[in-house]
């Protein structure tokens, strides 16, 4: 009694990805924005074991607009941030975030300028 047992987790893999503080700090930033512009409603945070997928909705009742998702495992592929819009076509690719989250920079800018 009083013995604890350690989960057995696959070796080199952790079970779950998630965003660092930084990288969710820049996604929530752009979400923020793009909620006070009126453009975006909603958003879903989805953590599992391959990838960690952050989505944002004009409405609750509707797919996605977007979805920014970060795949570890494609590092040294394609880069491990994508940009996927509504219709599951990737947008961007890259190694970093800030790349990634262009379009929708500018796709701000243009909402405010309007």
């Amino acid at each position: 009694m009083g013995t604890v047992t350690p989960f057995p987790l696959p070796q080199g893999r952790p079970s779950q990805i998630g965003f660092e503080r930084l990288e969710l700090t820049r996604i929530l930033d752009l979400y923020g924005r793009m909620v006070s512009a009126g453009h975006w409603r909603d958003y879903a945070i989805e953590l599992g074991q391959d990838a960690a997928v952050f989505a944002a909705f004009r409405r609750a009742a509707e797919r996605p607009e977007f979805r920014i998702e970060k795949r570890p495992a494609l590092r040294q592929k394609q880069g491990m941030w994508a940009l996927v819009g509504e219709h599951g076509a990737v947008l961007k690719r890259g190694q970093e975030l800030s790349p990634v989250l262009a379009p929708i920079e500018r796709r701000l800018m243009k909402l405010v300028d309007e």
